[in-house]
């Protein structure tokens, strides 16, 4: 990946863009672009992400002149990017979770493999075997359903639950005449009602159990006969096989019972005689309505319906629940041992596989220890769920210890944890989710175009100083080409400093008219006061080192030296600015400054008022216009007051006799409001009083304001002030 060429049309905001990044030619992997607030950084960053994303339904455009014809291409050594090679960060995207990554690197690919193959044989297994369980339960969801009730820590799968359960099987598995869910919902509603209406259960099951000791078939202890057990023994015997082998059964009066028939008409008498008892009928009609004043409950009231003494077995639900499926799990005894014998020796080897795995946690846990130590946030990162991770390529499953002085960490998951954290430590936690990404492609040596948006913005200085280093230990690995994007000027000096970029490495955008994007060298990485001094000679500059030197001599001198006076006066219209000349400021900037004294100018008789205006005349002509410059927006700033103050004190009545001490625009600009209500005037001052300050009284070290402030602006002002004069 050595030379990159993005070309674009009709891009969300980009009219056109065509760069070549050239990293083979510069020896550089990164490049650095400072965009102006509204120039393209924001759109750049957007058309790439849809591009790797590769949605169809949501691709590049012009979102508001919808006809335009859109073309994004981007290329790598002359051949279309392959997706997967697109990597966009914006630490502002919620959205934005890599961790489905993770499995890709963890687990080496021979492990991965061996665990896969198994895995796939006992998915193949269960899946064959939950389709029968299903069939015999008719369960919606029987997989989870058994689980659930049998289940008693995360690790209890269910291979692990119906290796288990397949040493309980029992012989001769009875039958229900329910489907499952009718009496064991999803949603707790029939556990709910049976909690609520515990009284009337009991009454009933108390009822049941007093017939019981009344009966000669049946009986109640602590492990009652009752019509289940009579029905399971019926069961069991129904064939007559075991009475024709001479057996029989001898009840409490002594009565014999010598065939299947006769042990059917028995039990089926007792049961009608148990059932049709008027207390207990009367008990059952009670527990019957309440079921029927909640429609949900419908096909449990059907159920318990068809058979009254279902209501004893649910007395104890979670009990009923596991009895009844170890009956069900019993009735399919051949295919459970089957499955569960082919588990258990897959089981050791998983095992070993598992156990080899946890060896290569250790990059897991070095990007987890990263974060922790590098990231200045109230919450540490924990893992969970390594092994799933690991080798089933799950979700990786992180969790939060929120900590506060002095105070024992709570556990949070992710969006419990967001919801509290501040603007800037939610940045921070998005940019755990690059990390993740990031150590994912370099295990796979996968090479990328990584685009940085902003990802520093909003973030405190120690967090911001992190994530510099670690963009710095990306740069340095030639498998990532980068293109680092921002509109933080001090980001951006930063980042040009730490990673000692190339100067044509280092780039600033600019649009024209057309919405064309050029992408030009950058500047301004240290103080430009420095710059200014060395290029006294070029007029634009003369010009804008005026408030500088002005500044640095207010700090040196103070306000009441002849020095920061005349340079006043070259800012603001005094009585004296007429008079004073270009040679005159040289002069001063040269005994001020010694290291300035082979600096020398051509114009330096002309009057330094007439020399700024015809300075903004030459940079209003220029075209293309450089919309970075500064001495460029220095100037106009200047030249726009003095021609606004200049307009005012021809307009204002005995102007010579106001004294003026600060602030000498808005004092001409409220004393002109008294005497002149045009709205156009008065907008075009007022424009002037809000737009110029910061660009006139700038130092040499915070001028980030002047960059992001478009230069079309300031020429249309300039443009409309000569109007007034």
């Amino acid at each position: 990946m050595n030379l990159v060429e993005i070309q674009l049309e009709n891009c969300f905001g980009i009219g056109k863009l065509d760069h070549k990044f050239d990293f083979r030619q510069l020896s550089s992997n990164s490049f650095l672009i400072y965009a102006p607030n509204g120039t393209m950084k924001t759109s750049l960053a957007k058309t790439l992400d849809l591009i790797a994303k590769n949605d169809t339904k949501s691709m590049p455009c012009d979102r508001v002149y919808e006809n335009r014809v859109t073309t994004h291409n981007i290329s790598v050594d002359g051949n279309a990017i392959a997706i997967e090679s697109i990597l966009v960060v914006n630490a502002e995207d919620s959205s934005y979770d890599s961790s489905n990554k993770i499995s890709s690197f963890i687990a080496s690919k021979d492990l991965k493999k061996k665990y896969d193959e198994i895995y796939s044989e006992l998915e193949n297994q269960k899946s064959d075997y939950i389709k029968k369980l299903k069939q015999v339960s008719q369960s919606t969801d029987c997989e989870a359903e058994f689980v659930d009730a049998y289940s008693q820590s995360p690790k209890d799968t269910f291979l692990e639950l119906l290796l288990a359960i397949s040493k309980k099987l029992i012989n001769q598995p009875g039958t229900y005449n329910f489907r499952y869910n009718d009496i064991f919902d999803k949603k707790g509603n029939i556990k709910k009602f049976l909690d609520k209406n515990q009284k009337l259960l009991s009454d009933y099951v108390t009822k049941y159990d007093e017939l019981l000791k009344k009966s000669k078939f049946f009986k109640s202890s602590n492990n009652s006969f009752g019509t289940y057990q009579a029905n399971e023994l019926l069961e069991s015997t129904k064939d007559n096989s075991y009475f024709e082998a001479g057996h029989k059964f001898t009840l409490n009066d002594n009565a014999e019972i010598k065939s299947a028939e006769e042990l059917k008409k028995l039990l089926q008498t007792e049961i009608k005689n148990i059932v049709n008892d008027e207390k207990l009928k009367k008990s059952f009609d009670q527990v019957d309505k309440s079921i029927g004043a909640n429609a949900e409950l419908r096909s449990f009231k059907s159920a318990i319906e068809k058979d009254n003494l279902l209501l004893v077995e649910i007395d104890k639900y979670e009990d009923f629940r596991k009895k009844v499926w170890l009956n069900y799990i019993s009735t399919l005894a051949k295919e459970t041992n089957e499955l569960a014998k082919f588990y258990e020796g897959k089981k050791t080897e998983l095992e070993k596989i598992i156990k080899d795995s946890k060896k290569e946690f250790a990059i897991w846990e070095e990007i987890v220890e990263t974060f922790n130590e590098r990231f200045y946030v109230p919450f540490e990162v924990r893992l969970v769920n390594q092994e799933d991770v690991v080798l089933k390529e799950e979700t990786a499953n992180l969790e939060f210890d929120y900590k506060d002085t002095n105070e024992t960490p709570v556990r949070k998951d992710k969006n419990s944890l967001l919801s509290i954290l501040s603007k800037g430590e939610q940045r921070a936690f998005y940019i755990l989710q690059l990390l993740f990404d990031i150590e994912s492609r370099k295990q796979l040596n996968q090479k990328t175009l990584l685009i940085l948006d902003d990802i520093a913005d909003s973030f405190d200085y120690k967090n911001k100083y992190a994530i510099i280093e670690y963009i710095k230990e990306l740069h340095q690995n030639s498998i990532f080409k980068i293109l680092i994007l921002t509109h933080n000027f001090d980001f951006y000096r930063t980042i040009g400093k730490r990673l000692y970029l190339d100067r044509q490495c280092i780039l600033m955008t600019l649009r024209n008219d057309a919405r064309e994007i050029v992408l030009t060298q950058g500047g301004y990485l240290n103080d430009i006061f420095s710059h200014f001094k060395k290029n006294l000679a070029k007029a634009k500059v003369f010009a804008s080192i005026i408030p500088l030197v002005r500044n640095l001599i207010e700090y040196i001198e103070g306000q009441a030296g002849t020095n920061y006076s005349q340079l006043t006066s070259c800012l603001h219209l005094k009585a004296d600015t007429s008079s004073i000349k270009c040679a005159d400021i040289l002069n001063l900037i040269h005994n001020s400054f010694p290291t300035t004294a082979s600096q020398t100018i051509t114009f330096g008789a002309k009057p330094i008022k007439e020399f700024i205006f015809e300075t903004a005349d030459a940079i209003e002509q220029e075209n293309p216009l450089d919309e970075i410059l500064l001495e460029n927006k220095i100037t106009l700033s200047i030249a726009i007051r003095l021609k606004a103050e200049e307009y005012m004190l021809t307009k204002i009545p005995n102007s010579a006799s106001i004294v003026i001490t600060s602030n000498q625009t808005s004092e001409l600009l409220t004393h002109f409001k008294a005497i002149n209500t045009d709205k156009a005037t008065l907008s075009i001052l007022d424009r002037v009083n809000l737009m110029t300050p910061e660009n006139i009284h700038v130092n040499a070290f915070m001028y980030e304001p002047i960059i992001d402030m478009p230069v079309h602006h300031l020429v249309n002002l300039y443009k409309k002030v000569k109007v007034l004069t």
